[in-house]
Protein backbone atom coordinates (compact mmCIF):
# COMPACT_ATOMS: atom_id res chain seq x y z
CA UNK A 1 0.00 0.00 0.00
CA UNK A 2 1.43 3.14 -0.98
CA UNK A 3 1.00 6.34 0.79
CA UNK A 4 -0.50 7.70 -1.65
CA UNK A 5 -3.21 6.11 -0.50
CA UNK A 6 -2.77 7.27 2.51
CA UNK A 7 -3.30 11.15 1.58
CA UNK A 8 -6.07 9.72 -0.22
CA UNK A 9 -7.83 8.76 3.21
CA UNK A 10 -7.01 12.40 4.82
CA UNK A 11 -9.05 13.71 1.58
CA UNK A 12 -12.05 11.80 1.83
CA UNK A 13 -12.50 12.53 5.41
CA UNK A 14 -12.16 16.18 4.99
CA UNK A 15 -14.13 15.99 1.33
CA UNK A 16 -16.98 13.43 1.94
CA UNK A 17 -16.89 12.91 5.89
CA UNK A 18 -15.61 9.33 5.76
CA UNK A 19 -13.97 8.69 9.02
CA UNK A 20 -10.25 7.52 8.26
CA UNK A 21 -10.19 4.94 10.96
CA UNK A 22 -13.41 3.84 9.86
CA UNK A 23 -11.76 2.98 6.22
CA UNK A 24 -8.86 1.73 7.63
CA UNK A 25 -10.50 -0.84 9.13
CA UNK A 26 -12.68 -1.96 6.38
CA UNK A 27 -9.36 -1.90 4.37
CA UNK A 28 -7.73 -4.06 7.42
CA UNK A 29 -11.04 -6.56 7.45
CA UNK A 30 -10.69 -6.55 3.47
CA UNK A 31 -7.14 -7.33 3.33
CA UNK A 32 -7.34 -10.23 6.01
CA UNK A 33 -10.24 -11.87 3.42
CA UNK A 34 -7.72 -11.20 0.95
CA UNK A 35 -5.07 -12.86 2.25
CA UNK A 36 -7.10 -16.10 3.29
CA UNK A 37 -8.55 -16.12 0.04
CA UNK A 38 -5.39 -15.86 -2.23
CA UNK A 39 -2.68 -17.87 -0.17
CA UNK A 40 -5.18 -20.57 1.17
CA UNK A 41 -4.84 -19.43 4.66
CA UNK A 42 -7.34 -20.35 7.71
CA UNK A 43 -4.89 -18.96 10.63
CA UNK A 44 -5.91 -15.98 12.29
CA UNK A 45 -4.23 -12.88 11.20
CA UNK A 46 -3.90 -9.51 11.86
CA UNK A 47 -3.13 -6.40 9.55
CA UNK A 48 -0.72 -3.90 10.24
CA UNK A 49 -0.73 -0.55 8.43
CA UNK A 50 1.51 2.37 8.87
CA UNK A 51 0.00 4.81 8.32
CA UNK A 52 3.54 7.54 8.43
CA UNK A 53 4.70 5.20 5.44
CA UNK A 54 1.82 3.37 4.17
CA UNK A 55 3.52 -0.43 4.35
CA UNK A 56 1.60 -3.39 5.48
CA UNK A 57 2.46 -6.63 7.13
CA UNK A 58 0.72 -9.82 7.46
CA UNK A 59 0.64 -11.31 11.26
CA UNK A 60 -0.05 -14.76 12.19
CA UNK A 61 -1.38 -14.58 15.41
CA UNK A 62 -1.36 -18.11 17.56
CA UNK A 63 -2.08 -19.52 20.93
CA UNK A 64 0.33 -20.59 23.37
CA UNK A 65 -0.64 -24.32 24.41
CA UNK A 66 0.93 -27.58 25.71
CA UNK A 67 -0.41 -29.68 22.90
CA UNK A 68 -1.07 -28.55 19.10
CA UNK A 69 -4.11 -29.86 18.01
CA UNK A 70 -4.33 -26.79 14.60
CA UNK A 71 -1.19 -25.57 14.01
CA UNK A 72 -2.49 -22.91 11.42
CA UNK A 73 -4.21 -21.76 15.26
CA UNK A 74 -1.99 -23.01 17.84
CA UNK A 75 1.50 -22.94 18.93
CA UNK A 76 3.47 -25.21 21.95
CA UNK A 77 4.80 -23.78 24.92
CA UNK A 78 8.34 -25.13 23.87
CA UNK A 79 8.29 -23.26 20.81
CA UNK A 80 7.10 -20.07 21.42
CA UNK A 81 9.60 -19.88 24.21
CA UNK A 82 12.24 -20.20 21.42
CA UNK A 83 10.63 -16.97 20.37
CA UNK A 84 10.62 -15.37 23.72
CA UNK A 85 11.10 -16.88 27.13
CA UNK A 86 8.49 -14.98 28.48
CA UNK A 87 5.57 -16.40 26.78
CA UNK A 88 3.19 -18.49 29.09
CA UNK A 89 0.42 -20.50 28.10
CA UNK A 90 -2.91 -18.81 26.34
CA UNK A 91 -0.28 -16.23 25.55
CA UNK A 92 -1.02 -14.79 22.12
CA UNK A 93 2.11 -15.33 19.38
CA UNK A 94 2.67 -13.13 16.53
CA UNK A 95 4.38 -14.27 13.64
CA UNK A 96 4.92 -12.20 10.84
CA UNK A 97 3.76 -13.82 7.71
CA UNK A 98 3.60 -11.22 4.85
CA UNK A 99 3.55 -13.08 1.09
CA UNK A 100 5.85 -11.77 -1.63
CA UNK A 101 3.27 -11.27 -3.68
CA UNK A 102 0.72 -9.38 -1.75
CA UNK A 103 1.10 -5.73 -2.10
CA UNK A 104 -0.04 -5.97 -5.17
CA UNK A 105 -3.28 -7.68 -3.61
CA UNK A 106 -3.53 -5.68 -1.39
CA UNK A 107 -3.10 -2.17 -3.42
CA UNK A 108 -6.17 -3.52 -5.39
CA UNK A 109 -8.22 -4.67 -2.13
CA UNK A 110 -8.11 -1.54 -0.30
CA UNK A 111 -9.11 0.28 -3.83
CA UNK A 112 -11.71 -1.36 -4.12
CA UNK A 113 -12.79 -1.15 -0.16
CA UNK A 114 -12.07 2.90 -0.71
CA UNK A 115 -14.74 2.96 -4.01
CA UNK A 116 -17.39 0.99 -2.46
CA UNK A 117 -16.94 2.51 1.09
CA UNK A 118 -17.61 6.38 -1.01
CA UNK A 119 -20.21 4.58 -2.76
CA UNK A 120 -22.11 4.00 0.79
CA UNK A 121 -21.19 7.64 2.15
CA UNK A 122 -22.57 9.33 -0.57
CA UNK A 123 -25.67 7.10 -0.82
CA UNK A 124 -26.00 7.84 2.73
CA UNK A 125 -25.89 11.52 2.48
CA UNK A 126 -28.22 11.50 -0.48
CA UNK A 127 -30.65 9.25 1.83
CA UNK A 128 -30.15 12.14 4.79
CA UNK A 129 -30.96 14.93 2.38
CA UNK A 130 -33.86 13.68 0.76
CA UNK A 131 -35.40 12.16 3.82
CA UNK A 132 -35.73 15.59 5.08
CA UNK A 133 -37.86 16.36 2.13
CA UNK A 134 -40.59 14.50 2.48
CA UNK A 135 -43.50 16.13 1.90
CA UNK A 136 -41.73 18.69 0.31
CA UNK A 137 -41.69 20.33 -3.54
CA UNK A 138 -39.14 20.18 -5.89
CA UNK A 139 -38.31 21.13 -9.38
CA UNK A 140 -36.84 18.27 -11.40
CA UNK A 141 -36.22 17.50 -15.12
CA UNK A 142 -37.91 14.39 -16.79
CA UNK A 143 -35.32 12.16 -18.09
CA UNK A 144 -37.03 8.97 -19.66
CA UNK A 145 -40.16 7.49 -19.77
CA UNK A 146 -41.52 3.40 -19.48
CA UNK A 147 -44.85 1.93 -18.94
CA UNK A 148 -44.60 2.25 -14.84
CA UNK A 149 -42.59 5.53 -14.20
CA UNK A 150 -41.44 8.26 -15.63
CA UNK A 151 -37.64 9.39 -14.04
CA UNK A 152 -36.90 12.85 -12.98
CA UNK A 153 -33.63 13.90 -12.21
CA UNK A 154 -33.44 16.10 -8.68
CA UNK A 155 -29.92 16.54 -9.28
CA UNK A 156 -28.11 14.01 -7.32
CA UNK A 157 -30.66 11.28 -7.99
CA UNK A 158 -33.32 10.23 -10.05
CA UNK A 159 -36.92 10.07 -8.60
CA UNK A 160 -39.41 7.55 -9.64
CA UNK A 161 -43.02 9.55 -10.44
CA UNK A 162 -45.14 6.72 -10.88
CA UNK A 163 -48.01 6.78 -14.03
CA UNK A 164 -51.04 6.70 -11.18
CA UNK A 165 -49.07 9.63 -9.56
CA UNK A 166 -49.21 11.39 -13.33
CA UNK A 167 -51.66 14.23 -14.00
CA UNK A 168 -54.07 12.73 -16.86
CA UNK A 169 -54.25 15.61 -18.68
CA UNK A 170 -50.08 15.95 -19.06
CA UNK A 171 -48.26 14.45 -21.30
CA UNK A 172 -44.45 14.85 -20.49
CA UNK A 173 -41.56 14.59 -22.68
CA UNK A 174 -37.58 14.06 -21.72
CA UNK A 175 -35.96 17.24 -20.65
CA UNK A 176 -39.39 18.85 -19.53
CA UNK A 177 -39.19 20.71 -16.28
CA UNK A 178 -41.64 19.98 -13.93
CA UNK A 179 -42.42 20.71 -10.01
CA UNK A 180 -43.20 17.20 -7.97
CA UNK A 181 -44.35 16.50 -4.66
CA UNK A 182 -41.50 14.24 -2.82
CA UNK A 183 -44.15 11.44 -1.35
CA UNK A 184 -41.69 8.79 0.44
CA UNK A 185 -37.87 8.53 0.49
CA UNK A 186 -36.73 4.51 0.96
CA UNK A 187 -33.39 3.13 2.14
CA UNK A 188 -32.75 0.29 -0.14
CA UNK A 189 -29.51 -2.06 -1.02
CA UNK A 190 -28.66 -0.08 -4.55
CA UNK A 191 -29.03 3.15 -2.24
CA UNK A 192 -32.03 5.53 -2.24
CA UNK A 193 -35.18 5.62 -3.88
CA UNK A 194 -37.18 8.69 -4.08
CA UNK A 195 -40.97 8.65 -5.28
CA UNK A 196 -42.53 11.68 -6.16
CA UNK A 197 -45.97 12.86 -7.48
CA UNK A 198 -47.48 15.23 -9.18
CA UNK A 199 -51.71 14.45 -7.96
CA UNK A 200 -50.63 14.37 -4.42
CA UNK A 201 -52.81 17.72 -2.64
CA UNK A 202 -49.80 18.24 -0.87
CA UNK A 203 -48.42 19.55 -4.30
CA UNK A 204 -50.78 22.30 -4.59
CA UNK A 205 -50.45 23.37 -1.08
CA UNK A 206 -46.51 23.51 -1.14
CA UNK A 207 -47.13 25.73 -4.80
CA UNK A 208 -49.35 27.98 -2.51
CA UNK A 209 -46.49 28.32 0.17
CA UNK A 210 -44.03 29.07 -3.00
CA UNK A 211 -46.48 31.92 -4.69
CA UNK A 212 -48.24 33.53 -1.68
CA UNK A 213 -45.90 35.64 0.95
CA UNK A 214 -48.97 35.39 3.38
CA UNK A 215 -48.86 32.12 3.46
CA UNK A 216 -45.09 31.20 3.39
CA UNK A 217 -44.42 33.65 6.61
CA UNK A 218 -47.85 32.20 8.57
CA UNK A 219 -49.61 35.14 8.03
CA UNK A 220 -52.01 33.01 5.97
CA UNK A 221 -52.58 29.54 6.91
CA UNK A 222 -54.11 26.89 4.49
CA UNK A 223 -56.40 24.82 6.43
CA UNK A 224 -57.67 21.84 4.18
CA UNK A 225 -57.15 20.71 0.71
CA UNK A 226 -59.37 19.06 -1.88
CA UNK A 227 -58.34 17.86 -5.15
CA UNK A 228 -58.79 16.42 -7.96
CA UNK A 229 -55.87 16.37 -10.13
CA UNK A 230 -56.07 17.90 -13.50
CA UNK A 231 -59.31 19.06 -13.44
CA UNK A 232 -60.38 20.49 -10.12
CA UNK A 233 -59.44 21.76 -6.47
CA UNK A 234 -60.74 23.60 -3.83
CA UNK A 235 -58.12 25.03 -0.76
CA UNK A 236 -59.69 26.73 2.50
CA UNK A 237 -57.60 29.43 4.20
CA UNK A 238 -57.90 31.42 7.49
CA UNK A 239 -56.16 34.27 8.86
CA UNK A 240 -56.07 35.55 12.73
CA UNK A 241 -55.49 39.16 11.51
CA UNK A 242 -58.64 41.08 10.88
CA UNK A 243 -56.92 42.94 8.42
CA UNK A 244 -55.73 40.14 5.90
CA UNK A 245 -58.17 38.90 3.55
CA UNK A 246 -56.75 35.34 3.59
CA UNK A 247 -58.77 34.74 0.35
CA UNK A 248 -57.49 38.23 -1.69
CA UNK A 249 -53.79 37.09 -0.54
CA UNK A 250 -53.73 33.99 -2.29
CA UNK A 251 -55.76 35.13 -5.65
CA UNK A 252 -53.24 37.96 -5.87
CA UNK A 253 -53.28 41.14 -8.02
CA UNK A 254 -55.39 40.31 -11.13
CA UNK A 255 -55.71 36.54 -9.78
CA UNK A 256 -51.89 36.60 -10.65
CA UNK A 257 -50.77 34.22 -7.77
CA UNK A 258 -53.50 31.56 -8.54
CA UNK A 259 -52.98 31.86 -12.41
CA UNK A 260 -49.02 31.18 -11.22
CA UNK A 261 -50.18 27.82 -9.67
CA UNK A 262 -52.60 27.02 -12.34
CA UNK A 263 -50.30 27.39 -15.29
CA UNK A 264 -47.96 25.09 -13.33
CA UNK A 265 -50.77 22.62 -12.98
CA UNK A 266 -51.47 22.76 -17.12
CA UNK A 267 -55.28 24.55 -16.46
CA UNK A 268 -56.02 22.87 -13.31
CA UNK A 269 -59.25 24.98 -11.90
CA UNK A 270 -58.86 26.34 -8.67
CA UNK A 271 -61.19 27.57 -6.29
CA UNK A 272 -60.01 29.68 -2.69
CA UNK A 273 -62.85 29.78 0.07
CA UNK A 274 -62.44 31.67 3.52
CA UNK A 275 -62.12 28.34 6.56
CA UNK A 276 -64.33 28.81 9.33
CA UNK A 277 -65.20 27.09 12.40
CA UNK A 278 -69.14 27.57 11.88
CA UNK A 279 -69.91 24.35 9.58
CA UNK A 280 -72.49 25.88 8.21
CA UNK A 281 -70.42 29.07 7.04
CA UNK A 282 -67.77 26.74 5.95
CA UNK A 283 -70.04 24.59 4.05
CA UNK A 284 -71.50 27.20 1.95
CA UNK A 285 -68.56 28.42 1.53
CA UNK A 286 -67.49 25.12 -0.19
CA UNK A 287 -69.70 25.10 -2.08
CA UNK A 288 -68.26 28.17 -4.10
CA UNK A 289 -68.91 29.47 -6.82
CA UNK A 290 -73.23 28.25 -6.38
CA UNK A 291 -75.03 30.55 -3.74
CA UNK A 292 -76.28 29.17 -0.65
CA UNK A 293 -79.93 29.87 1.02
CA UNK A 294 -79.22 27.71 4.38
CA UNK A 295 -76.99 24.82 5.62
CA UNK A 296 -78.75 22.87 8.01
CA UNK A 297 -76.58 21.06 10.07
CA UNK A 298 -77.04 17.18 12.09
CA UNK A 299 -74.05 17.25 14.49
CA UNK A 300 -74.41 13.14 15.46
CA UNK A 301 -73.95 12.23 11.65
CA UNK A 302 -71.63 14.68 10.81
CA UNK A 303 -73.84 15.91 7.75
CA UNK A 304 -75.14 19.10 6.67
CA UNK A 305 -78.71 19.87 4.10
CA UNK A 306 -77.49 22.53 1.89
CA UNK A 307 -80.52 24.75 0.04
CA UNK A 308 -79.46 26.42 -3.15
CA UNK A 309 -81.96 28.03 -5.55
CA UNK A 310 -83.63 26.39 -7.89
CA UNK A 311 -81.18 28.20 -11.13
CA UNK A 312 -78.19 27.27 -9.41
CA UNK A 313 -78.86 23.59 -8.48
CA UNK A 314 -76.68 22.23 -11.44
CA UNK A 315 -73.81 24.68 -10.19
CA UNK A 316 -73.75 23.29 -6.44
CA UNK A 317 -73.64 19.86 -7.86
CA UNK A 318 -71.21 20.50 -10.50
CA UNK A 319 -70.35 17.79 -12.99
CA UNK A 320 -70.47 14.30 -12.23
CA UNK A 321 -71.70 15.93 -8.84
CA UNK A 322 -67.85 17.62 -8.68
CA UNK A 323 -68.34 20.43 -6.90
CA UNK A 324 -70.53 19.09 -4.23
CA UNK A 325 -67.97 16.39 -4.01
CA UNK A 326 -64.83 18.36 -3.23
CA UNK A 327 -66.83 20.58 -0.94
CA UNK A 328 -67.16 17.64 1.28
CA UNK A 329 -63.50 16.56 1.42
CA UNK A 330 -62.43 20.02 1.92
CA UNK A 331 -65.01 20.24 4.86
CA UNK A 332 -64.95 16.73 6.36
CA UNK A 333 -68.88 16.64 6.53
CA UNK A 334 -71.41 15.12 4.09
CA UNK A 335 -73.34 17.66 2.29
CA UNK A 336 -76.78 16.68 1.21
CA UNK A 337 -77.92 19.54 -1.67
CA UNK A 338 -81.35 20.27 -2.34
CA UNK A 339 -83.06 22.82 -4.39
CA UNK A 340 -85.21 25.71 -2.76
CA UNK A 341 -88.33 24.63 -4.52
CA UNK A 342 -87.77 20.86 -3.48
CA UNK A 343 -87.23 22.04 -0.09
CA UNK A 344 -90.13 23.91 0.84
CA UNK A 345 -92.09 20.86 -0.32
CA UNK A 346 -90.49 18.89 1.99
CA UNK A 347 -90.88 21.82 4.49
CA UNK A 348 -87.43 22.06 5.61
CA UNK A 349 -87.00 25.31 3.97
CA UNK A 350 -87.25 28.18 5.19
CA UNK A 351 -86.54 27.62 9.09
CA UNK A 352 -88.29 29.99 11.97
CA UNK A 353 -84.98 31.38 12.38
CA UNK A 354 -83.34 34.27 9.96
CA UNK A 355 -82.87 33.06 6.71
CA UNK A 356 -78.82 33.12 5.90
CA UNK A 357 -77.45 34.23 3.22
CA UNK A 358 -73.87 33.44 1.92
CA UNK A 359 -72.16 35.47 -0.33
CA UNK A 360 -69.00 37.06 1.11
CA UNK A 361 -67.06 33.76 1.83
CA UNK A 362 -65.94 32.68 -0.83
CA UNK A 363 -63.65 33.46 -3.89
CA UNK A 364 -62.10 31.40 -6.80
CA UNK A 365 -59.84 31.42 -9.87
CA UNK A 366 -61.65 33.69 -12.40
CA UNK A 367 -62.70 30.87 -14.92
CA UNK A 368 -66.31 31.27 -16.55
CA UNK A 369 -68.28 29.02 -14.01
CA UNK A 370 -71.55 28.60 -17.07
CA UNK A 371 -69.92 24.83 -18.06
CA UNK A 372 -70.25 23.51 -14.78
CA UNK A 373 -73.98 23.09 -14.66
CA UNK A 374 -75.15 19.57 -15.47
CA UNK A 375 -75.91 18.58 -19.00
Amino acid sequence: MSSELIDALIVLEREKGISRDVLIEAIEAALISAYRRNFNQAQNVRIDLNLETGSMRVFARKEVVDEVFDPRLEISLEDAIRINPNYQVEDIVEMEVTPKDFGRIAAQTAKQVVTQRVREAERGIIYSEFIDREEDIMTGIVQRLDSKFIYVSLGKIEALLPINEQMPNERYKPHDRIKVFITKVEKTTKGPQIFVSRTHPGLLKRLFEIEVPEIYDGTVEIKSVAREAGDRSKISVHSDNPEVDPVGSCVGPKGARVQAVVNELKGEKIDIVKWSDDPVVFVANALSPSKVLDVSVNEDEKATTVVVPDYQLSLAIGKRGQNARLAAKLTGWKIDIKSESEAREMGIYPHEETIRLFDDGADTDFDDFNDEELD
